[in-house]
């Protein structure tokens, strides 16, 4: 084969972290099927879900399986905590990151009947008493979502380290836990109770975007409107084994740019209130960089990797 050239010839499997419907998987199967739909893999791409440790194990079976460009994962921020807290030794760039695809910011949710009315209720209750409020939140301890929460709490006069969180491996599976009255309060990427706003079932008191998202949030305020500098939220991309050949990486690279270009990939963030951060190449691994140093300070100035280590 050219060396300057390179294509699948069998079945490529992308890989997601969560189960069905959560986080990693929704962006995998919208790729999944702009990527089919448009021609830009000439072989047939398969999911498979692989959850547990916020993606920990899909990345993890990655790393098994050096220099196969047929396997791929989605990339979240992840994969920077959990080495930073100790649950993966799996560095970010022991593997090839391929593309962002873009941020998704976080919605404060809550039971319709809670008394936990509007922003200002959910900042007295983190304040007065942070342990007796219990929280739900996805994917992983030390994530994005976790951060965001602890940066709200010390906002409100609260301890951090008495923060009552269940965390779960799928935005789902919070929701599903507030919504049995499990827990009070969800924090979880935007896009996932969708379905519960819509029903009613589910309201939002706050989001962590830097202005107001538009459809089903647009009454739901921002942080910032209440005074609190949170802006925060996952990022998802695209990454791949360590080992790939110039060859294999440009392949992807043009596949996953040509995709995110379509009117398409553009419906798919407008309908799931993502915001487009395409990064690639050079750009990607500074952007990467920056993410793992700005994770590691964030989780040592909340206390998290002290409280992380102390079980």
């Amino acid at each position: 084969m050219d060396q300057d050239h390179w294509h699948p010839n069998r079945e490529v499997a992308l890989l997601a972290g969560t189960p069905a419907g959560g986080g990693q998987d929704r962006p995998a199967r919208a790729l999944l099927g702009i990527l089919g739909e448009q021609g830009l893999v000439p072989v047939p791409m398969a999911l498979t879900n692989i959850p547990g440790r916020g993606g920990g194990n899909a990345w993890d079976d990655l790393a098994r399986h050096p220099g196969d460009a047929h396997r791929l994962a989605i990339n979240s921020p992840t994969i920077l905590s959990n080495l930073a807290l100790g649950v993966s030794t799996l560095a970010w760039d022991s593997l090839t990151p391929l593309c962002n695809l873009y941020t998704e910011y976080l919605a404060f949710v809550v039971r319709p009947d809670s008394p936990i009315r509007d922003a200002g209720a959910l900042l007295l209750r983190l304040g007065n008493d942070t342990a007796a409020l219990p929280i739900a939140l996805a994917t992983a301890i030390g994530n994005a979502n976790h951060i965001a929460l602890a940066g709200i709490t010390r906002h409100a006069g609260g301890t951090v380290g008495a923060l009552n969180i269940a965390v779960f491996d799928s935005a789902r599976d919070a929701i599903a836990h507030v919504l049995a009255g499990r827990a009070e309060l969800g924090v979880i990427t935007a896009a996932s109770p969708v379905p519960e706003l819509t029903a009613g079932t589910i309201r939002c008191v706050a989001v962590s975007a830097p202005e107001r998202l538009g459809g089903i949030y647009a009454g739901a305020p921002t942080w910032r409107e209440h005074g609190v500098d949170c802006v925060a939220g996952p990022w998802r991309g695209v990454i791949g084994p360590a080992g790939l050949t110039r060859a294999q990486i440009g392949f992807w690279e043009d596949a996953l740019r040509a995709a995110t270009r379509t009117p398409a990939w553009r419906d798919e963030l407008a309908r799931q209130y993502w915001s487009d951060t395409y990064l690639a190449g050079d750009a990607l691994r500074a952007f990467l960089r920056d993410e793992d140093a700005t994770m590691v300070a964030a989780l040592r100035d909340l206390d998290l990797l002290r409280e992380a280590s102390s079980g």
